[in-house]
Parts: structure tokens; C-alpha cells; sequence
């Protein structure tokens, strides 16, 4: 009989309720047990809708307060010292947080012996999706062992509700390729120590009643290091050893095994997880290479994008592999893990009809699941119904006339390589920009947004509930735009932003302004901790009907005589924070955007604003995971940046932003995007992302974060001075500028107006050294 599994559930809740009660703790108003209440209250929920759906093999252990690779680190005792842990049983939550945001001197802190200076992990993309993960900070020294079996734990939370799940592992290799060691050792080299805490949770949780593991190795389908496939084979050797009765599931996803692939068919599991999603082309080499006795799982159903199955077309891939020998041994499930799509379309009662039938979010896609397998298993007439609404979706789409805009082919078509220029080189138009700005030394500016604050909040509220009308909703974010500029002005700010108080989110804003997008109102996912984003959905052409900033801008700009910093999201980000259409490729979509923002920043210039920000973040994150595929996306994606920024006059100058990514392997393609400055993240990295552009010699200006804004603590005027002193080891004095990391949208101004302030002394007493 074929399995219907699945590989993660979305761990924040429907209506976002882990958000809300990690905040409460965090704020002190409830208690640890509160907390666990509602996460376990979570968990139940997430295997009843699961059940619902004809799911057999649930996943468990897929949950995390914060972080699954935070979480695993923990548990198996790979802890830097500094966050309160003694070494001896397992990390209490005020250690986890500590890790995953910083200390700021709670009671519960103190209580636990976290020093109120202790920064948080750094973070980064989890792969090329927009999760962030807290990245592992290892040394020789640590001695891993289990001190926290989640996994029977949630094994056995399971069981007493009547439900065998799968318990989710992430798997000990791509735990230590994801981590990095700070004493110049390899985390590779902490593999013999730390396999018998792996197999400890292994035999325990065969003893506890586990049939089935679920081992996430999501880096076997990356370029692997030297080392990393006798790790592979050592480790699995390990696992299977551990518990010989244990079925172990290896989960591979993002992208496809191609030369990892004899690797994968060759380590003693049970079975072996395929995305086909991603990777369609690799079903036949699989088939050839798996040997008969082991278990096919397909992820047949994409867990990254919110565009229904062609049912039909999966079932076309399921036959394949039954037919080629696994029919009695297929499971069948998404891709990857639902943690990236929304959990039900039940909530979205606003969207277009016609869309909406084109869509399916977590429950949806679960469903698509289960009916494949009894497709599988009874024939198609068993399901002929959602068969037929399968194909009706999809003819639908195609005969949908609003999908195509002839204006935008035509201007797109229009496009020349020289739009992809700017008028001067580098060094000529920074002469015409510093002869127009009149900046110091180590200019201080921010990334863009300053808290959303309760008020700001309920005044958006009140907007949407019809309470008062726009004129009244935009007087007030004048007045607090007014109120941010003033104090800006009070503290030395060099470049003041006008703090982006009416805007929801960084895409969603410009998603709202543009022809092409649709959008949700339930449609959360997590981005990291409590952080979750809507992304907007990118379902046709997309072009620019009117100017989306300028007014807000303008206004900014005429309140004070310093050089007003206009803020854009870059076109790369728009499409890579979205969930986008599939009928088309991904760089015609990308350059649809890039023209889009080429627009408003012209209209910026003509207002008289003399720097535009075009925020790329996730420039690194769409990188392909594998080497052979990034020429041609760097080769896109810097052309769209490009096309968005180069309209502008020398005098304009361009900054970018990009956070949360490791640069050393695009620093050309950064530097071809030829931004006259780039702002990054630095902090949590104690500058040592910063070392790429120095070995690559990055030729404009540079703001490297001195200040990190995920974390809730305030960095003292001292520790920013270090920071930036060794960034000026690195970076010439007269190419820097001093920043935070990331925009302040997510901070109290309690923590901001301090830690400004601190930014602006630091800048001077830097300044002053130098006279």
C-alpha cells in the first residue's frame, strides 16, 4: 500500500499563535508553561489536520520554538560557552533564546548566569529559502553528547494522543556543514564525537516505540566539501548500526543528488526522499541507482510555492517509479517540509475566485497528497472528481487572458544593455556625489524603517476597520514621520530616513503598488523566531500603474537640510519573497519588476531626492545551491539590479542593502551590481563577513552593520568603536560608512533611540582619533 507522508507541518499556528506567545514571554507577561502550553496545543492541532487530510506518516520533532538547528545544536550539548550553560543536563530556554537573540539582562537571564553581553548566533538563510536559521558555532573542544531527546519526547507526546509519527532528525552531517568553528578547526572534525549522541537518540527512540526516522541530509544535494562523503558514510554506518530494527528515512530536498546520488543509493537506510519538484529530471537515474529493497519516497507535490499540483502530471512520476520495481515500497509526499507555505486556503476568503481555485497552501497540498496515493493504489476513478477539478484549475489558467500584458512584452522587449549602464564610472561619480552631499567622515545613516510600534499598528487597523479615512491615517504618519526626522536631526544622524511608518512590509508594500500581484490575509509564514511575512503572490505581468514613495519621500526630504535617503525594494527581492508564477521564467519575471523600480527611482531623482536605496537581501539567497547553475542567474539577477538603479544622474547615488549572507563566492557579481555604496550585515559576525570585500578589494563604498537589530540588546558606543575599527583594518576610512545591519522595523525605539545615539558618538569619537 502506498504511504502518504509528509515531511514538516508550519510551526506557527494558523493565526500566528506561537508569534504571539513567544512575544508575551519574551515581554514577561506569561510563563514558561504558558508557552509550552501553546506549542504543545500547536502540535496536537497540526496532527489532527494532518490525520484529516490521509496523512499516515506525520511528522514529529519537525516543531521548534525557534530554530530546528538551534534546537538540535542544544540538544546534543554543542554550546559555546558565554550563555549560562553549566555543561551538564539540558539547555534551559533562557540558554536558547540567549542564543537565538542576545541577552539583555533579564531576571531570567541572570537567573540562568547568562552575562548581559552575550550576542546572539549568527544567522543566515536556510539554503535558498527565506527561513533563517541560527548557524552552529562550534570549537575542538566541545564533547557532544544527547542532553535533550526531543525526538521521543515528541515520539511519545504522539502516542499518547494515538498517533505514531515519524520522527524528523536533522542529520549529523548537514548539522555540522551548516555550522561554522571559531577556533580554526573544521566542523567535520566533530563527527567522531558526536555520532554516539546520534545514536543514542536513535536506540532510545526505538525503544520508545519509533518505527520510522526521518533523516534530513538536505546538503547531500550541494557541491560537498572535501571530507563530507566519508563523513556520509561513516555517519550512516553509525545510525544503522545504532538501531537495526530502526526504518531511516533520508530526506533530501531543494534541489536534486546528481553526482551525490551513487552516494545516497549506497548508505543502509530504509529509504530515500527525492524532491521532484525542484528536480524532476533526477527520477530516472534514481531508478536505476536505488536498489529494489529500499523505500522511494517522491515529493511530487512543490512545498515551496503555493500553485496547485497537475495531478495528473504527479501521478504520470508515481507510475514511473511503480513501475520500474517500487510499487509495493512508494511513498509519496511534498518536496520538502510545508514550513514555507501558508496553512490553508479555509481563511482567505478575499481572493480572486478564479485564483483561489489555482492555489492549495499546506492542508490543501496534503490533500493533493493523499489523493495521489489512493490514486496509486485504487486507480484514478477512485478520485476522478479531483481529478477533473484538478484540470479545470489548470485550463483555466491557461485561457486567462490577464496573465499577459502586451504593454509590458513591448516595453520589456524594448529594454537595451545600455539602460543597464550608468552614465560615469565609479570614481567620477563619487567625486560628483561628495561635491553634492558634503558628508564627513564615516557617515551615519540606517537602513530604512524605525519601529512599528503599537500605535503605528493599530493606526493601520483602524485604517482597514473604516474607522477613518486615508486623509486622517496619512496626517498621522506625517506627524510620526515628522517626529523621526526631528530626532534624527537632534542626534547627528548624517543621512536621515524617513522611517517607513506607513508601509506593512518590504514587499508586500511594493507588491500592493504594482499590476501582476495578489495578496492574503492569512497567508503567514515564518522567516525566523517569531518573525512570520506574507509573501505576496506573483500571478501575472507586473508593471507600475502611478509613483509608489515619492510623496512620502518628498515630504521627508522638506523637512530638513540633510540628504533625505529614499528607500526601494530591489527587484531580485520582490521576486524572490514572493511566491511567483511558474508559466514563465524567472528572469522575465525578475525584469518585469526591474523596470517597475527603474520608474520610481527616476521619479525620486526628479524630486530633488539625492540617494536611493534599492534593498537586495536575498541577492545571495537566490543563488542556486549547486556551482554549474549561478553563472546564469548572477548574470540575470545583477542586469535587473542594474536596469532597476542605472536611470540616475553621477550626482544621484545609489546604495543597496544585503543582510544575513556569505559573500566570498559572488563578490564580482556584487560588484558588477556597481551600487556607489552597499550596506551589510557585520555584526553578529564580529566583522568577519567583511573579510570578503576586503580580499576582493571591493572597489565603492562600503556600510558595514555595527549594530545587530535582530537582537533586543543595545550595543555600547565602545563595542560599536571596535566593530568599526576593524572594519577600518579592512575597508580604507574614506569608503566607510556606519550603519545597523538591518532596518529597525522590529525593535522598541527603547532599544533604538540609545543604540542610534551610541552609533552617532561612535562615529565621532572615530572621527576625532583621526584629527
Amino acid at each position: 500500500m502506498t504511504i502518504a507522508a509528509n515531511l514538516g507541518y508550519p510551526r506557527i499556528g494558523p493565526r500566528r499563535e506561537l508569534k504571539s506567545a513567544l512575544e508575551a514571554f519574551w515581554a514577561g507577561t506569561t510563563a514558561e508553561a504558558d508557552l509550552h502550553a501553546t506549542a504543545a496545543a500547536l502540535r496536537a492541532g497540526a496532527r489532527a489536520v494532518q490525520q484529516g487530510c490521509g496523512i499516515s506518516h506525520l511528522p514529529s520533532a519537525d516543531f521548534a520554538l525557534y530554530d530546528h538547528v538551534l534546537e538540535t545544536a542544544c540538544a546534543f550539548g554543542l554550546i559555546p560557552p558565554g550563555y549560562g550553560w553549566s555543561g551538564d543536563g539540558p539547555a534551559s530556554l533562557a540558554t536558547v533564546f540567549a542564543l537565538a537573540r542576545g541577552a539583555r539582562g533579564s531576571a531570567a537571564e541572570r537567573a540562568a548566569g547568562i552575562p548581559a553581553g552575550a550576542v546572539a548566533l549568527e544567522m543566515t538563510k536556510w539554503f535558498d529559502t527565506n527561513y533563517h536559521y541560527m548557524v552552529p558555532r562550534l570549537s575542538a573542544a566541545m564533547r557532544p553528547r544527547l542532553l535533550d531527546n526531543r525526538w521521543v519526547r515528541a515520539l511519545r507526546e504522539g502516542l499518547q494522543h494515538g498517533t505514531r509519527t515519524r520522527p524528523v532528525l536533522l542529520g549529523p552531517v548537514s548539522l555540522l556543514l551548516l555550522s561554522k568553528a571559531e577556533d580554526g578547526s573544521r566542523p567535520l572534525d566533530l563527527l567522531p564525537a558526536l555520532l554516539p549522541a546520534y545514536a543514542d537518540a536513535l536506540r532510545f527512540l526505538a525503544e520508545a516505540g519509533a518505527v520510522w526516522v526521518q533523516v534530513d541530509e538536505p546538503c547531500l544535494v550541494t557541491d560537498l566539501p572535501p571530507g563530507a562523503v566519508e563523513a556520509y558514510r561513516t555517519a550512516f554506518r553509525a545510525l544503522a548500526d545504532a538501531a537495526p530494527g530502526l526504518h531511516l528515512l533520508l530526506a533530501t530536498y531543494f534541489e536534486g543528488l546528481r553526482d551525490n546520488l551513487g552516494l545516497a543509493a549506497s548508505l543502509p537506510v530504509a529509504g530515500l526522499h527525492l524532491d521532484l519538484a525542484r528536480a524532476p529530471d533526477q527520477l530516472d537515474a534514481a531508478l536505476l541507482a536505488l536498489p529494489r529493497d529500499r523505500w522511494l519516497s517522491l515529493g511530487v507535490v512543490d512545498g515551496r510555492n503555493v500553485w496547485r499540483t497537475d495531478l495528473r502530471a504527479a501521478l504520470a512520476q508515481l507510475r514511473t517509479a511503480e513501475v520500474a520495481g517500487f510499487g509495493r515500497r512508494l511513498m509519496v509526499a511534498p518536496s520538502c517540509s510545508l514550513l514555507h507555505v501558508p496553512h490553508s486556503l479555509a481563511m482567505e476568503t478575499a481572493l480572486d475566485p478564479a485564483l483561489k481555485r489555482r492555489l492549495a497552501f499546506a492542508t490543501e497540498k496534503l490533500k493533493e497528497v493523499a489523493t495521489l496515493a489512493r490514486a496509486l493504489d485504487e486507480g484514478e476513478r477512485a478520485v476522478a472528481a479531483v481529478f477533473e477539478e484538478s484540470d479545470r484549475a489548470l485550463a483555466e489558467e491557461r485561457a486567462d487572458a490577464r496573465l499577459n500584458d502586451p504593454a509590458v512584452a513591448t516595453r520589456l522587449a524594448a529594454a537595451t544593455p545600455a539602460m543597464e549602464q550608468r552614465r560615469s564610472p565609479y570614481p567620477r561619480r563619487a567625486e560628483a556625489q561628495a561635491a553634492r552631499l558634503g558628508l564627513p567622515e564615516l557617515p551615519v545613516t540606517s537602513i530604512g524603517s524605525w519601529p512599528q510600534t503599537d500605535e503605528v499598528r493599530k493606526l493601520r487597523a483602524r485604517l482597514a476597520r473604516g474607522e477613518f479615512d486615508q486623509a486622517r491615517y496619512d496626517a498621522e504618519m506625517r506627524r510620526l514621520t515628522a517626529e523621526a526626522v526631528r530626532w534624527q536631526e537632534e542626534i547627528g544622524v548624517d543621512v536621515p530616513v524617513h522611517g517607513e511608518f506607513e508601509r506593512n512590509d518590504m514587499v508586500k508594500y511594493f507588491a500592493e503598488r504594482l499590476a501582476g500581484y495578489a495578496f492574503t490575509r492569512h497567508g503567514w509564514v515564518q522567516s525566523y523566531g517569531s518573525r512570520c511575512v506574507a509573501p505576496p503572490i506573483i500571478w501575472a505581468d507586473v508593471s507600475r500603474p502611478a509613483p509608489m514613495t515619492v510623496r512620502w519621500s518628498a515630504y521627508a526630504q522638506s523637512l530638513t537640510n540633510k540628504p533625505m535617503k529614499g528607500m526601494l525594494t530591489g527587484p531580485v527581492t520582490m521576486l524572490q519573497w514572493s511566491f511567483e508564477r511558474t508559466d514563465i521564467p524567472r528572469e522575465t519575471v525578475c525584469r518585469q519588476i526591474a523596470l517597475a523600480i527603474r520608474d520610481e527611482v527616476s521619479d525620486l531623482e526628479a524630486a530633488g531626492i539625492p540617494i536611493v536605496q534599492i534593498d537586495e537581501p536575498a541577492f545571495r539567497e537566490g543563488l542556486p545551491l549547486r556551482q554549474a547553475d549561478r553563472a546564469d542567474y548572477l548574470r540575470w539577477a545583477v542586469a535587473c539590479f542594474r536596469l532597476s538603479a542605472s536611470v540616475v544622474r553621477d550626482e544621484t547615488q545609489i546604495h543597496t542593502h544585503m543582510c544575513y549572507s556569505e559573500f566570498n563566492d559572488i563578490m564580482e557579481s556584487v560588484a558588477a551590481m556597481d551600487a556607489d555604496v552597499i550596506s551589510i550585515e557585520t555584526a553578529r559576525s564580529d566583522m568577519d563577513l567583511l573579510e570578503a570585500f576586503a580580499v576582493f578589494d571591493y572597489p565603492n563604498e562600503i556600510g558595514p552593520g555595527v549594530w545587530d537589530i535582530h537582537s533586543p540588546r543595545v550595543p555600547s558606543t565602545e563595542e560599536m568603536i571596535r566593530l568599526a575599527a576593524r572594519a577600518a583594518r579592512r575597508i580604507p576610512r574614506r569608503r566607510l560608512w556606519l550603519n545597523p545591519d538591518c532596518g529597525c522595523k522590529t525593535r522598541g525605539w527603547a532599544e533604538v533611540k540609545p543604540a542610534m545615539a551610541n552609533l552617532v558618538a561612535a562615529a565621532r569619537r572615530l572621527r576625532a582619533e583621526a584629527v
